[in-house]
């Protein structure tokens, strides 16, 4: 038997931006808790049992910042990365959520601060490489073109 390891995917990330075009802002929030503590990043979280990736990433986005989506949309972007803690490969599927440029965010205990930054700024603030990447493919997809109407998640 060959070696190999296992590839997972059980955790979902959400791209969340405000105003239109060359002036949309990108949320990054600050990570209180045990894992990457102190980093900033988008939205993330685990899918529970039971629920679809679309709905752990609205529910991720209530739970951590109590923004509600004007828009939502699937993405064709995958984040990926090796694990070293589970000795896996983690696929993380991508959404974006387009808020309205007032609302109100509230964050809960798993971030300590949060900042709306242009693409430029988030580039330089995430610390891995698929986020990056992530970022880069939202800008492409998101901000200089209307996203695909196949991506868009109809309003729960």
């Amino acid at each position: 038997m060959s070696p190999s390891l296992a590839v997972r995917c059980e955790m979902v990330a959400v791209v969340v931006l405000r105003g239109t075009a060359s002036e949309s802002r990108l949320l990054l929030v600050r990570r209180a808790g045990p894992h990457l503590h102190g980093a900033w990043t988008y939205i993330a979280g685990h899918v529970e049992p039971g629920e679809s990736g679309w709905q752990a990433a609205r529910r991720e986005l209530r739970e951590e910042t109590g923004l509600n989506p004007l828009d939502f949309h699937a993405t064709s972007f995958c984040e990926q990365f090796y694990d070293p803690r589970s000795d896996d490969v983690q696929v993380v599927p991508a959404f974006v959520a387009r808020v309205a440029a007032d609302a109100e965010l509230r964050l809960n205990h798993e971030h300590s601060a949060f900042r709306w930054v242009s693409i430029e700024e988030a580039a330089g603030m995430l610390p891995f490489g698929s986020q990056r990447d992530l970022i880069a493919h939202v800008e492409r997809e998101f901000i200089r073109r209307e996203p695909s109407p196949f991506l868009r998640i109809a309003p729960e």
